[in-house]
């Protein structure tokens, strides 16, 4: 479904202005913004993608990942296409580097979306696989929806958004992975075609809006694995979102059109790991190594309070209050954890 975009400027001779993400595209009479999903037509910018959906399923919410948000929840997850980013290692490129008419997609209306969200028994609606901020105009409309009924909403999301679009769409926002795939200047313009400091700046407010953060890290070998790459990351984490922001160094496998180099070392994961957490943070996970530096432990007094195998929840022990329960340590932890295998609450 096509509808008039929000975040966008009319200026003179029919052309507009997109303020959706940070590349602010100056776009002529009837051609398309970088993300090929905004058209100018006559002066008004159109999403092409209200409503078109790609993807449905009802994931587990550490497969977003999302530890410390609603633990061994259910989260119906949707997706469209296109993305602000062109990263040559996507595991989703199908989706995310497509045009509309290129793959299948069908319309969902927010209201159904919502339904189904409702009986799936799911807590929450993730908007993930693509960057559902280019789905700007129906995750807005979705998301509100979803508020009035009970609903949590998640973003799963490369943080690429203006502060002026971002502000009207955190009111309904209560959780978001951001994925900061590196941690210099160079690596954005290189391999994403984007800015580094656009995304720390609407991650900082996201944060400041009170939306619930963790963020991840795909470690690509001899591209973003030094050792100070991660130190500087871990450093403004801990000083921007908190030294209990969650923070998950997640594995790279060859994929797309980076086959060139193998998996990243587990050496490595351990290592940066070790790095973040000697710059103070308390909660680093490591990703796509199941049953590895997944489990949350105590800060305090170390005590497990969370195991976790893949996207199982075999063991919760925390109080009512998520505090820690041999030391009453507070824990950085969102709703109720549940033990879960399988997909399903116990």
């Amino acid at each position: 479904m096509e509808k008039e975009a929000m975040a966008y400027k009319k200026l003179e001779n029919n052309y507009v202005k997109c303020n959706l993400c940070p590349r602010l595209c100056i776009i002529k009479d009837g051609k398309r913004g970088v993300c090929r999903v905004r058209e100018n037509r006559g002066g008004t910018l159109f999403t092409l993608i209200y409503g078109l959906t790609t993807a449905e399923s009802i994931d587990p919410i550490e497969k977003k990942p999302l530890f410390h948000f609603w633990p061994g929840s259910d989260t119906y997850s949707i997706s469209t296409l296109s993305c602000t980013f062109s990263c040559p290692w996507c595991q989703n490129w199908e989706i995310s580097q497509a045009s509309p008419g290129e793959v299948y997609a069908y319309e969902l209306r927010s209201d159904e979306v919502v339904k189904r969200a409702i009986q799936s028994r799911s807590l929450s609606i993730s908007y993930t696989y693509n960057e559902p901020l280019l789905w700007y105009e129906f995750v807005y409309d979705t998301s509100k929806l979803a508020k009035e009924n009970r609903l949590q909403n998640i973003l799963v999301t490369n943080g690429y958004i203006t502060k002026e679009a971002l502000l009207p769409l955190v009111n309904f926002i209560d959780a978001a992975n951001v994925d900061i795939k590196g941690f210099t200047e160079q690596f954005y313009r290189t391999y994403c075609k984007g800015d580094l400091e656009s995304v720390l700046s609407a991650t900082k407010l996201m944060k400041k809006e009170g939306v619930h953060i963790e963020v991840t890290n795909l470690i690509i070998p001899d591209i973003n694995d030094s050792p100070d790459e991660i130190k500087q990351l871990s450093i403004w984490i801990r000083d921007n979102l908190g030294k209990d922001c969650p923070l998950h160094f997640s594995r790279f496998f060859p994929h797309y059109k980076m086959v060139d180099r193998p998996p990243t070392p587990f050496e490595t994961l351990l290592k940066a790991k070790k790095i973040a957490e000697e710059e103070g943070l308390q909660f680093v996970y490591i990703g796509n190594i199941p049953g590895e530096g997944e489990n949350t432990y105590c800060p305090n007094c170390k005590n497990l309070l969370i195991r976790r195998i893949g996207f199982d929840v075999l063991k919760v022990d925390l109080s009512e209050e998520n505090k820690c329960s041999k030391c009453g340590f507070k824990i950085n932890i969102v709703g109720k954890a549940n033990v879960r295998t399988f997909g399903r609450w116990f």
